[in-house]
């Protein structure tokens, strides 16, 4: 959607940027697709749709299009509900675990990364989820045993956390979906192109969205990203500044070591950087 600030960046979006690069690769590694396509998935937007949404249950299109928020509804409706019929949820869950754990063992191999999964678990267990389906449906299952993927749980839950919290926020401003990507693309963290190309929006539906944001762009950027960042903020305030602080230094050189290998592409639509 509108992708964290570069300037003036708060210590939640320092935490989002860093936590990000850590779980966004399940989105552009060969071996989570490779997962998902070995349990019926056909082609990486099924995968994508029904991954994601498999903590919430056989849920039909419109819900997924709800809380996603940001793509065209035909996007969604190619994938969900026929996803359901060729591989149940749990099975989904199961997949993206696998693809998760082969994914970090070639990203990151055998770093220890047992503290900063216990820090990242900490937040992620302090979170309220009122009025966040997405990440109250991730924060509801159960953890996994090996602490990389703790971490990439841990790091999965608070993103969806702050996504909700993003969500709300650009309802609460009358920005639509389609408009949120024109406010991206017009802050420079993503690309008309790109975002069109990923999102299903039409030249049109692009061009209406535009007008209704009209000259606001970037005074909608600044309010939505500053109400976001607040409302990310407590369960990583829960850590205190010592353990913040301590989660931010052992995050940054494996989130450096991800993004640093062009796993994730730059630019994206999720608006993370380099």
């Amino acid at each position: 959607m509108l992708g964290p600030d570069t300037a003036s960046v708060s210590p939640a979006r320092t935490v989002w940027s860093l936590l990000e690069a850590i779980h966004a690769p399940i989105y552009f590694a060969d071996e989570a697709r490779a997962a998902l396509d070995a349990v019926g998935m056909k082609g990486f937007w099924m995968g994508y749709f029904a991954s994601r949404a498999a903590p919430m249950g056989t849920v039909p299109a419109p819900v997924v299009t709800a809380t996603f928020f940001n793509f065209r509804p035909s996007m969604v409706e190619r994938a969900i509900p026929d996803a359901w019929s060729l591989a149940p949820p749990d099975a989904i869950l199961a997949a993206r675990y696998v693809g998760a754990d082969a994914m970090w063992r070639r990203l990151v191999g055998d770093i220890d990364v047992t503290e900063l999964a216990g820090l990242a678990r900490r937040a992620a267990e302090a979170a309220d989820h009122d009025g966040r389906p997405l990440s109250a449906a991730h924060a509801a299952l159960d953890w996994p045993d090996a602490p990389h993927l703790v971490l990439w749980h841990a790091a999965t839950v608070l993103r969806e956390h702050r996504g909700d919290g993003h969500v709300a926020a650009l309802v609460s401003e009358g920005v639509s979906g389609c408009a949120a990507h024109v406010i991206a693309a017009a802050s420079g963290a993503s690309t008309r192109q790109l975002l069109q190309a990923s999102r299903g929006w039409t030249d049109d539906e692009w061009d209406a969205a535009a007008a209704t944001v009209a000259g606001r762009e970037l005074e909608l950027r600044a309010a939505v990203e500053a109400r976001t960042d607040a409302l990310a903020w407590p369960p990583l305030q829960s850590l205190g500044d010592d353990g913040l602080g301590r989660l931010i230094e052992l995050a940054a050189p494996i989130a450096a070591r991800i993004m640093g290998g062009g796993e994730i592409p730059v630019p994206n639509p999720i608006g993370l950087g380099r």
